[in-house]
């Protein structure tokens, strides 16, 4: 045989070796850790290992912080308190509803300072589905994977007569009971940080495997041997084990808002399966979740972060329901206490996630968005109000009145199976009225529909930023009330006020500016100002927040011209900051300044869509390139791989979008705005059963320009997409080349929707 045949038959083995080898399942790609590496003075996202199912009830997670500590899990953190059923959507909002296991060999230590034991991140273990870590002042593997409202537990402990497992139902009025008979441990946590009715409770049962050696209560740091239940403060319960080295004790435990005798319902959800055939059942739902989109080429790294940011998107709004006997929809109300049918959902900020999350929904998981909507017509029957911050209740947090959009952008992209009557009767009373929080309804809503604007003279803070965001919401009710066939007054009235954003362009400065009751500009003015009359951003970041109407706010600076020298000042101006309205410098100011991209605060919600409008303005390839520059500079699948608060799949889900290469300037339109897609080939496989595929072979660090894009086939130069189109199945092939193709996507045809352009009339 000759040298060069036998070299051929070599890399022909190599090639089908390689060929066959199994890609990792993107459940295994994702790395839960990302983000916690943050604190409250600096974030790189603020997250927590959430381990759950996608959008499950309960998360699980390793906690390091102190109890009621928002920041639970620190990845710098060198001691774990305990495995925590959490609902917690945001450090800042904290938690509600949760309780705490810990085991233990020894000496019984209940206070969560003695309890706790030095681990190190070489033995842990984090998926979205299953967690594991090695307690060293124990010599114990922990190991847990969870349904949508219930965990299985795995202790291995050391040989010892003196293994236990504590349950902490924490302070401000909990319960316990013990079951020896059926080792079992019961009871109701209440704690919360609001947002919840009197008579809240999170009920929950714990079932071990082994029966018990001995028993013991604690209320607060006060250990008793006597008694099975306890009604206190802080009650907890400990539950002790003889056992050999490697043995392992394992618990089912489920919870429910609802009562005892739903917990033990929701406990069914594992029903005899085995710790691995749990685990095996949470990896499957994780990679059904993720596989709606299939990614090819980029880095591991790429392909890691990717994935990390969608698992995250699939976090919140987390169910709040759970199944009766009759697997029927039933939910405790957060709202008015009571027990009602039907669907619900929460956690979730609609002032950060109605930009790009709930667009994601309803691309990739219409369903489950529809569930969303009902539940939101519930939440508005039940309290009189949408919320535009739910844990689990209303919160009074945040500006805006972002509902609109997130119900108008539902039903416009083809949401149905729930009471849009409803729902669009509770987005025109939020629109018309001030709720009972200043977060809830519109405030300053009688100065908005009087003058146009809510004035900066007038006591209520962040004016300038609720008066643009008031537009926006008009606009998408406007566009809502088209579709649902409403009155042509009622249309003409909020499309009316769609346009008050004008109201607040200061044509000396170029810039959105507070305007006074009597129609005079704030005085000073400082455009490096944060917060007074915006919302955790500046002048620079607002005056883009005219997502529906970037061709009116070109007009207003005078044209493209003008539109894109300010543009280009976001990225090249110094980042310059007045903190003087907060009193210090908050953390999403420090995570502007230290990210090295001038004024683009991407690290906050405000700024984040700001890079796509060079589209408007027929410089697509400068939105293509600072698209790039953002994933590649500020995100990476490591602790510290945020550049500011994550924010309930928002931040993420910008990731999502731009990797693919689009993204949803204006959720209450039809289209999206192109950016430059990420790999070399992605596959959307839409719930309707057709395909989205995106080819871009040459895509490279280097080429990161689109030169050429065909959509089926035919040549395609506009700088946005249809959803409605891309629902139908698409192939869109990007050739993609390393310097601007500085022809393509420059014709006023090319330019995405604005309600002012000769097109939208």
């Amino acid at each position: 045989m000759s040298f060069r045949l036998l070299l051929v038959l070599l890399l022909s083995l190599l090639g089908t070796t390689q060929s066959v080898a199994q890609a990792p399942a993107p459940a295994d790609l994702v790395n839960p850790l990302m983000g916690t590496d943050s604190k409250p003075d600096l974030s790189n996202g603020n997250t927590y290992p959430a381990i759950s199912r996608p959008w499950g009830m309960n998360c699980w997670m390793p906690q390091t912080g102190k109890m009621g500590n928002g920041w639970a899990y620190q990845y710098g953190a060198d001691k774990i308190r305990g495995f925590k059923q959490t609902h917690q959507p945001s450090p800042w909002m904290n938690d509600y509803g949760q309780f705490v296991l810990m085991p233990g060999t020894g000496k019984i230590k209940v206070g969560e300072d003695e309890r706790a034991s030095w681990f190190s991140h070489k033995a842990e273990t984090a998926r979205p589905y299953y967690y594991s870590v090695y307690l060293a002042d124990y010599d114990i593997v922990t190991e847990m994977a969870p349904t949508e409202r219930a965990v299985r537990f795995r202790f291995t402990f050391p040989r010892t007569d003196s293994a236990y497992v504590l349950l902490d139902a924490l302070d401000k009025g909990s319960y316990v009971k013990l079951l020896p008979a059926q080792n079992r441990i019961i009871g109701y946590t209440t704690r919360n940080r609001g947002g919840v009715p009197a008579n809240f409770k999170n009920y929950f049962v714990v079932e071990f495997d082994h029966p018990f050696t001995a028993t013991h209560l604690f209320n607060d740091k006060t250990l008793t041997a006597t008694g099975t239940e306890l009604t206190a403060d802080h009650a907890g319960a400990v539950v002790s084990f003889r056992t050999g080295r490697g043995e392992q004790v394992q618990a089912r435990v489920a919870s429910s808002f609802i009562s005892p005798e739903q917990a033990e319902r929701n406990l069914q959800e594992i029903g005899a399966d085995d710790f691995e055939t749990v685990k095996q059942k949470g990896r499957d739902a994780w990679n059904k979740a993720l596989g709606r989109v299939e990614i090819g080429g980029g880095t591991e790294e790429q392909q890691r972060t990717f994935y990390s940011c969608l698992y995250r998107s699939l976090l919140f709004p987390r169910k709040f329901y759970e199944l009766d006997a009759a697997g029927q929809a039933v939910h405790y109300s957060p709202y008015n206490g009571q027990v009602q049918p039907g669907f619900l959902y929460t956690d979730t900020g609609f002032w950060d996630t109605f930009r790009a999350l709930f667009p994601l929904l309803n691309l990739l998981y219409p369903s489950v968005n529809a569930e969303i909507q009902a539940g939101l017509a519930n939440a508005y029957r039940e309290g009189g109000w949408l919320p535009e911050w739910g844990s689990p209740g209303y919160r009074n947090i945040m500006v805006g009145n972002n509902s609109a959009s997130v119900v108008a952008e539902a039903y416009l992209k083809g949401g149905r199976g729930y009471d849009i009557n409803t729902l669009y009767q509770a987005l025109t009373h939020g629109a018309n009225n001030a709720g009972p929080l200043e977060a809830v309804g519109r405030a300053g809503v009688s100065y908005y529909n009087k003058l146009g604007y809510v004035p900066y003279d007038v006591k209520i803070n962040e004016s300038a930023a609720r008066t643009l965001e008031y537009a926006y919401d008009d606009f998408a009710i406007a566009q809502l009330a088209t579709a649902l066939k409403r009155p042509k007054k009622e249309i003409a009235l909020y499309t009316q006020r769609s346009q008050n954003y004008r109201k607040l362009f200061d044509k000396q400065t170029g810039l959105m500016r507070g305007r006074n009751q009597n129609g005079t500009f704030q005085t000073p003015f400082n455009p490096f100002k944060w917060g007074d009359a915006f919302t955790e951003g500046n002048s620079w970041h607002y005056t883009w927040s005219v997502f529906h109407d970037v061709q009116g706010l070109m007009n207003l600076m005078g044209g493209p011209r003008p539109f894109l020298a300010t543009l280009d000042s976001v990225f090249t101006l110094p980042p310059t900051f007045d903190e003087a309205y907060y009193g210090e410098v908050i953390h999403e100011i420090r995570e502007m300044q230290i990210a090295h991209m001038g004024q683009y605060a991407h690290g906050n919600q405000p700024a984040q869509h700001i890079i796509y409008l060079y589209n408007y303005a027929a410089q697509p390839w400068k939105a293509q390139y600072w698209a790039r520059e953002t994933m590649n500079r500020l995100y990476r699948p490591t602790p510290d791989g945020y550049c500011g608060d994550e924010d309930n799949g928002q931040t993420s889900a910008w990731y999502v979008f731009s990797a693919l290469g689009f993204y949803p300037v204006c959720p209450a339109s039809d289209q999206y705005v192109l950016g430059a897609p990420l790999f070399a080939k992605a596959t959307l496989h839409l719930e309707n059963g057709h395909d989205v595929v995106l080819n871009a072979p040459a895509n490279s660090p280097a080429n990161r320009y689109i030169g050429q894009l065909n959509m089926n086939g035919q040549p395609y130069g506009h700088n946005w997409l249809s959803h409605a189109a891309l629902q139908q199945g698409a192939t869109l092939d990007f050739d993609m080349v390393p310097a601007p193709a500085t022809t393509r996507g420059t014709a006023a045809a090319d330019a995405p929707f604005s309600a002012s352009s000769p097109a939208a009339k």
